[in-house]
């Protein structure tokens, strides 16, 4: 199926010529037929010979429903422009031509109808040079008879070789339905309609309607069921569970967990109709894109008063009021609210962008985007961000990275970056050896942080890339630290050497610190295996709880704490926590009767 929307003023006789064409009414409403003009989207369908069916979106032509107008060109890539050859080209005219050129429309047919009121010719000719400043450029024209039915036969000829011209869609991309029109249907539920430009939808998909999960009741298209239909397509999707106050124009039915929602999105600006610079935007605008139509903040990132800034250049920030499901490559219109003015075009270029914190951060945004025209590529985009979560590759329109890519714990992360993260993580543990000999190594939750990292688990795919650095307890530290400092190890070999004689005397409190062993050394010295940590203040040989088992073990048992004490001939300050040490250990076991070596 093709799918085309007309487009013209008011009055033009759109809606009749597709009675003409199709034999059905597009005007829905009773209201519609009774004023003789479109105020909501109309729908019609025929045959044509060789390309099949066509179906039309007949679109309102007075300006008050001119975002009614959008909803229904927005999903559309071609048009069918109407202009009446009594009345020639008016200021709705107009109008719907900035929108098609500011959305990028770049096919149609002009259609001049009424021609048995008067001479085409000057009606035509007006309007091709208006059609010639837009995105349109030089349109095949048909001039017509609704009425007659004169020139009917030939516009049916021109619009099967506009539809026999428009890009074949790809039905296995994904899904991103703009919902046109909401309604409920008594015994089946809540309706929705749209033009469905890519992909699939078959009765029994799951979708994603404003972050749920819907699913697939039933299918239309071209007013008749079926199982499923492929784009493009004019379909009706009949809804399970969803409540029709929970659904408008302007949301989108979407593959699940293939797009993002984009609140902030960073856009190049085209210039409107008959411009050659966009003009000064104003702080707040409207988004239209699909059917949808959403308010904006705007913030330019490249200089507006640059006088030698090009065209092409003009970037700016957008801050949407609601988030839509963008991708970059999408087409959008900002439009004046207050003005009624269609302000031009523009291509999203980001949809998850950097924040801009520092100062001249806007500007150096605006040159990263000067090279952008929009189209995704997966290396760039990883090169410039350093990290990408696979998750939102397809949100971003990006495809899988190549092979070898480096990727940990879900984040693809540009090899270049791997490599400088490397060096950083090489001179964080580097720095905290210099200021800490007695904890040389980082821990991996504090390189994480220095590296800024968002998943824990990707500092081990840096330590990879660093051969001088290994890992050992959740620590990263450089091979070869972690022995203790030379005064240290000096302090260590004394207090050995006081216990070479006296194993169980454990030095006191004052020794120790005249030695320069302080808390920290000392626990450093105790996690080295130098000593051993009986209690708090009581430091051992290493050995000394299997030497004491052996001189304890030729005592009558069991024994006291005053026999141990003079056996190992040390204080009761050390025998006590000695001996408790041994019995948590299992080497002896303490009852009423005393201690006992097992």
């Amino acid at each position: 199926m093709k799918v085309l929307a007309t487009a013209g003023h008011v009055d033009h006789g759109k809606s009749t010529l597709i009675r003409a064409l199709t034999g059905m009414e597009p005007d829905r409403w009773a209201e519609e037929r009774r004023r003789g003009m479109t105020i909501d989207l109309g729908f019609a369908w025929t045959t044509l010979p060789e390309v099949g069916e066509v179906a039309f979106v007949d679109v309102p032509g007075h300006e008050r429903f001119v975002t009614q107008m959008l909803a229904g060109v927005g999903p559309v890539p071609a048009t069918m422009f109407v202009v009446a050859a009594d009345a020639g080209w008016m200021p709705q005219s107009g109008e719907h031509l900035d929108a098609l050129h500011a959305l990028g429309v770049r096919d149609g047919v002009l259609v001049v109808t009424r021609s048995d009121l008067m001479d085409p010719e000057l009606a035509r000719d007006e309007a091709l040079e208006h059609l010639a400043e837009s995105t349109l450029g030089r349109l095949p024209a048909v001039c017509v008879s609704g009425t007659t039915g004169d020139g009917l036969d030939e516009l049916r000829t021109a619009l099967a070789a506009l539809a026999g011209r428009l890009p074949t869609p790809d039905p296995d991309a994904d899904v991103r339905l703009w919902v046109d029109r909401a309604f409920t249907i008594r015994g089946a539920g809540t309706v929705v309609t749209g033009t469905l430009g890519a992909g699939r939808i078959a009765v029994g998909d799951e979708l994603e309607l404003g972050g749920r999960a819907v699913s697939v009741r039933g299918l239309q298209s071209l007013g008749a069921p079926v199982e499923s239909a492929a784009a493009v397509a004019r379909v009706a999707v009949n809804l399970r569970g969803v409540p029709l106050e929970e659904v408008s124009r302007g949301d989108a039915l979407l593959t699940p967990r293939r797009w993002l929602a984009a609140r902030v999105v960073d856009v190049r600006v085209h210039p409107a109709r008959g411009e050659e610079m966009v003009g000064r935007l104003p702080a707040q605008v409207m988004v239209h894109v699909g059917s949808a139509a959403v308010a904006a903040r705007v913030r330019p990132l490249s200089r507006e008063d640059a006088p030698d800034a090009p065209e092409s250049s003009r970037t700016v920030r957008l801050t949407l009021r609601e988030p839509l499901p963008l991708r970059p490559g999408d087409r959008a219109m900002l439009r004046d609210p207050g003005a009624h003015a269609v302000l031009g075009g523009v291509t999203v270029l980001d949809v998850r962008p950097p924040e801009l914190r520092r100062r001249g951060a806007a500007r150096a945004r605006a040159g990263e985007l000067a090279t952008s025209d929009g189209t995704p590529d997966t290396a760039a985009e990883l090169a410039r961000r350093r990290l990408l979560r696979a998750a939102d590759l397809p949100g971003l329109g990006l495809a899988d990275p190549p092979s070898g890519t480096p990727f940990a714990a879900g984040w693809y992360v540009d090899p270049a970056h791997v490599d400088a993260l490397a060096t950083r993580l090489s001179a964080l543990v580097a720095e905290q050896a210099a200021a800490d000999p007695l904890e040389p190594g980082v821990s991996a939750r504090a390189a994480q942080r220095g590296l800024e990292l968002p998943d824990q688990r990707l500092v081990d795919l840096v330590l990879a890339r660093c051969p001088d650095l290994v890992g050992d307890a959740g620590r990263i530290r450089r091979r070869g630290d972690g022995e203790l400092p030379t005064a240290v190890q000096e302090a260590v070999a004394t207090v050995l050497a006081d216990l070479e004689g006296t194993p169980f005397l454990a030095p006191e409190a004052h020794r120790l610190s005249e030695l320069g062993l302080g808390g920290r050394q000392l626990g450093a010295v105790v996690k080295a295996g130098e000593l051993l940590r009986v209690a708090d203040g009581i430091y051992l040989r290493p050995d000394a709880p299997d030497r004491a088992v052996e001189v304890l073990a030729s005592l009558e048992q069991p024994f006291t704490v005053s026999a141990a004490r003079q056996a190992l001939g040390t204080t009761r300050r050390v025998a006590v926590p000695l001996l408790e040490l041994l019995a948590r250990t299992g080497r002896t076991r303490h009852d009423e009767a005393g201690h006992t070596v097992r």
